[in-house]
């Protein structure tokens, strides 16, 4: 299991962002995945990951829309060294999830798959 606890803002599929705060988002989001994934063990692949969102606020959301924050973080897991890529091969989702109302994080946890025959 991974947390990533932080204010900063989602990244959002329905966001109509300029590019270069989309950009700066990423990046820090990126950023914050390889930090929390540094030094770790690297995870067996293929692995299934499941992205669950908690917030402060008990809106109604769609945890399918934040797959762009999933996915920087996934980039950044990448970059420390948690598997050898996020493509097909290595890693299945991230498969987003709701988590509750509670403080603003993403929580990530993998399930090892058998490898494909």
């Amino acid at each position: 299991m991974i947390e990533i606890v932080t204010s900063l803002k989602w990244l959002n599929s329905n966001q109509r962002l300029h590019r270069m705060a989309e950009a700066d988002l990423i990046r820090s989001w990126r950023q914050l995945g390889r930090l929390a994934a540094r030094g770790r063990e690297p995870i067996p692949t293929p692995v299934r990951v499941v992205a669950t969102i908690w917030k402060p606020i008990a809106n109604i959301y769609d945890p399918g829309n934040l797959y762009p924050t999933a996915k920087a973080c996934l980039d950044g897991f990448t970059d420390a060294g948690l598997w050898p890529d996020d493509n097909h091969r290595h890693v299945i989702g991230p498969d987003m999830r709701h988590g509750g109302k509670g403080i603003q994080r993403i929580v990530f946890t993998f399930e090892p798959l058998a490898p494909a025959g």
